[in-house]
């Protein structure tokens, strides 16, 4: 975060909890009476540190780095008395809170700790307060809005950093992820590709229908690995959807075309001549339902029907691929839709991810019911041409 933009964010606080400059007058002129008891305050806030595991692990140098926290605390607190709260102040603390991520310090101990540490100083304030009552109370008010706005920004500092940390985590791990699944699909057809390449290289007088096989050999797998690279930037960058009328039963059927099924599959397509047409990207929709297809193949190994059902429901088309298949479980559903998120040996995890990123952008849904060892039903839901018409009027 740019220095200003802290500040203004620091004074945003300060007007928050009706910080003036009285506060800062009277924390000013306290600094004389608390300096003589900061020692023994430091030495007790670094005594409680090493009764307590989870703060003590994270201090590794021993004694010498303690007596190095020592004199930084003290600098803290004659930082904090100074009554200078401008953009290097801010800054400062800022970084106290970046700091602790780096180490592993817990925030909440962090916080316990300055808690304490403003215990002893207010008692260390009445032990030397010379004035009435009610000057004690708005002094003690006054230093205790100052330590809480260093609280919160400390805090918040902790939090962006750790959340920036997360991020790059998460960033490496997806990267791990994708990178795992790229060459599991890629290895095997360049496997394919690489041995054909080597027949062709080394037989001796192959024959012309040899020679052919493995050139269409390489020719389908080199068309599989584009297939794995297409899927990932389709995902990465879908493309902006080229909206117009589009027919649902022509769409199924190029799909069911696209995604061949063999004989074991008992394929029922139904889609009455009535149906309205959707406003949809007619490659996109061929994507979702050819997806849906493949899940639902993929489902059945051995055999299986697969039933698409389309029909009108109010001003909505509906679309329910069906199958017979393994069906999936309640924990595998509650995360089928998640990018990379995968039961099968082999697939990126991509694909559900698609279909729900295509159906978004043209205000449709996908909805998933399912029972292991019965199957799947999997519903598409798409405005139809008249109401999309209607709410555009």
């Amino acid at each position: 975060m740019g220095q200003l933009r802290l500040f203004g964010r620091y004074q945003f606080l300060q007007d928050y909890v009706g910080w003036t400059e009285q506060d800062e007058q009277r924390v000013r002129l306290l600094g004389p009476q608390l300096q003589p008891h900061l020692p023994a305050l430091i030495d007790d806030f670094y005594e409680e540190i090493q009764r307590h595991p989870n703060v003590r692990s994270v201090i590794t140098g021993g004694a010498a780095q303690i007596e190095r926290l020592k004199q930084s605390l003290n600098d803290w607190v004659a930082d904090l008395l100074s009554g200078c709260y401008d953009e290097e102040y801010v800054g400062r603390r800022w970084r106290v809170g970046k700091r602790h991520v780096a180490i592993g310090l817990d925030q909440i101990y962090a916080n316990a700790a300055i808690s304490r540490l403003r215990g002893g100083i207010l008692r260390a304030l009445g032990s030397e307060w010379t004035g009435d009552a009610s000057s004690l109370q708005e002094a003690s008010l006054s230093l205790t809005k100052l330590i809480d706005l260093d609280m919160a920004i400390i805090g918040d500092a902790y939090q962006a950093e750790l959340t920036s940390l997360l991020q790059r985590t998460e960033r490496l791990a997806t990267m791990g992820q994708v990178a795992g699944g790229v060459a599991h699909e890629l290895r095997n057809p360049l496997n394919v590709v690489k041995t054909s390449v080597y027949f062709l290289l080394n037989a001796r007088n192959p024959t012309s229908e040899k020679t052919n096989e493995h050139l269409k050999r390489i020719e389908r797998h080199v068309e599989l690995a584009d297939g794995v690279i297409t899927t990932l930037t389709s995902f990465a960058k879908m493309p902006t959807p080229d909206i117009r009328s589009v027919s649902v039963e022509q769409c199924l059927r190029e799909a069911l075309d696209l995604h061949m099924l063999d004989n074991r599959i008992e394929v029922d397509l139904q889609c009455p001549p009535e149906i309205p047409l959707v406003l949809a990207d007619l490659n996109q929709l061929r994507i979702v339902f050819g997806n849906l297809i493949r899940n639902a193949r993929d489902a059945m190994p051995e055999e299986g029907k697969l039933s698409i059902i389309a029909s009108e429901s109010g001003d909505e088309v509906v679309v329910k691929v069906v199958d017979t298949g393994v069906g999936i479980t309640q924990e595998v559903l509650a995360r089928i839709s998640e990018p990379l998120y995968s039961t099968k040996a082999r697939g990126l995890g991509l694909g559900l991810a698609i279909v729900r990123a295509i159906l978004d952008k043209i205000n449709g849904n996908l909805a998933i019911r399912s029972e292991p060892g019965r199957g799947s039903t999997f519903t598409v839901r798409l405005k139809s041409v008249a109401q999309q018409a209607g709410a555009s009027e």
